[in-house]
């Protein structure tokens, strides 16, 4: 990682030993500590807060119907907050300091989005939407929300302002995954159950297209210029690539349609896409393969495929577009694969069941939640991209506890005035 972003050490790093109740994760943290202090924790690892800076992860508890908020800034659990039924999702606005929280709901009942205030974190405000919804997605302005409703086979669209359901959008069959193009003019939705993706202009709020042939449609990206979608096919072997719709630009692009410019060969059952920041490569969990397959986004190529551990069901690229790091359901590890190198470089013990991650803002940790041992993984990042021992520093940080079936991460940071 780049050092440039972790400067100094934070002298409330060590507070969160009061705030742990599970003695398990207490007595991690007491073997952890001592080492920390003497090798881990070099001033240049954390960084340097201003008194008035706030960063917190927000943790879905889908089985305790509560979120778990972690304090960033001394690495420790700030509270718990009930949200309702089964949260699966969480998402955090780009513009305002609110998370939201979808609330899958009673599997024959009606769902809704949790809206947390960030600043007290506590819950502002609950918007109900439509049967057993399952992801969200935000538009770049903050202020529009697409909820997926996979009981509904449609989209709910949420004004977060005025905290409540403008428009529904129908879809395909129980779908599971949504994502906004950066230009914000078209949303693309994964249809699990219809084997298709929905491709739904932002501004009329209608499907222009759908693609169909993608068996178990699982996850979608977009390319950071809104020109291509990539969408996961699960239930299969393969990742479709999509041109998207636009208008002629001044910079000479010509005009194009929504149209399936190829199918790509990737492992079995691809199940979730990792974009790099600068939108070069799309990397492809692959489960049923305990392989990830690197796809080079300009030309529709599939560079190859690499082992990792058993079951990879989620990864995130670094910022620096350096390292992909890869959670495997089924291997209580992270794996870390070098993408300039093309190699597994380091694998990193956590929790059992790591299925969802996310960096703090400034990248020196990575917060891993381990679904099956209930608990979230803090990994120090800065030395897994260096080669020989350094890499020792590539490891396990601490543990904190969650809620039971923990299941979704986001990260919100802030200043308070």
């Amino acid at each position: 990682m780049r050092q440039a972003s972790a400067p100094a050490f934070s002298p409330r790093l060590f507070g969160w030993v009061p705030h742990v109740s599970n003695l398990r994760h207490g007595i991690a943290l007491l073997i952890v500590c001592p080492v920390a202090l003497l090798t881990a924790c070099r001033p240049h690892d954390f960084p340097q807060y201003d008194p008035n800076y706030r960063e917190y992860a927000y943790v879905t508890n889908g089985g305790s119907g509560t979120v778990s908020v972690y304090d960033v800034v001394n690495v420790r659990v700030d509270r718990e907050i009930p949200v309702g039924q089964d949260p699966t999702a969480v998402a955090a606005s780009p513009t305002l300091n609110e998370v939201y929280v979808v609330n899958a709901g009673p599997p024959t009942g009606q769902g809704s989005v949790a809206v947390i205030n960030a600043e007290n974190n506590s819950v502002a405000a609950t918007i109900p939407v439509h049967k057993h919804p399952l992801a969200i997605a935000l538009d770049p302005s903050g202020e529009l929300a697409y909820v997926v409703n996979s009981g509904s086979n449609s989209i709910s669209v949420l004004d977060l302002k005025n905290r409540r359901e403008v428009a529904q959008i129908g879809v395909g069959e129980d779908p599971a995954a949504a994502r906004v193009a950066p230009d914000g003019k078209t949303l693309v939705v994964a249809n699990r159950g219809g084997n298709s993706v929905s491709i739904i202009d932002t501004t009329t709020r209608k499907v222009r297209t759908v693609v169909e042939g993608c068996p178990g449609a699982s996850d979608v990206v977009i390319l950071p210029d809104s020109s291509k979608t990539f969408a996961a096919c699960s239930g299969g072997h393969q990742v479709m690539a999509i041109q998207l719709a636009h208008e002629a630009r001044t910079d000479g692009h010509p005009a194009t349609t929504d149209r399936l410019e190829s199918l790509l060969d990737v492992g079995r059952a691809p199940v979730q896409l990792a974009l790099k920041p600068d939108g070069g490569e799309v990397f492809v969990s692959n489960s049923l393969s305990n392989s990830i397959s690197e796809i080079y986004a300009d030309r529709d190529d599939v560079a190859g495929a690499y082992l990792m551990g058993a079951d990879p069901v989620r990864s995130l690229v670094s910022a620096d577009n350096a390292l992909l790091y890869v959670g495997n359901l089924h291997s209580a590890e992270v794996t870390v694969y070098s993408i300039e190198d093309g190699k597994r470089i380091a694998a990193i013990h956590v929790g059992d069941g790591p299925s969802a991650l996310a960096f703090s803002t400034a990248g020196h940790l990575l917060f891993v939640v381990d679904a099956r041992s209930g608990d979230v993984a803090v990994v120090r990042t800065l030395n897994c991209a260096v080669s020989g021992p350094s890499r020792s520093g590539c490891q396990m940080f601490t543990m904190l506890p969650a809620g039971r079936g923990p299941n979704a991460i986001a990260v919100k940071a802030f200043k308070v005035s």
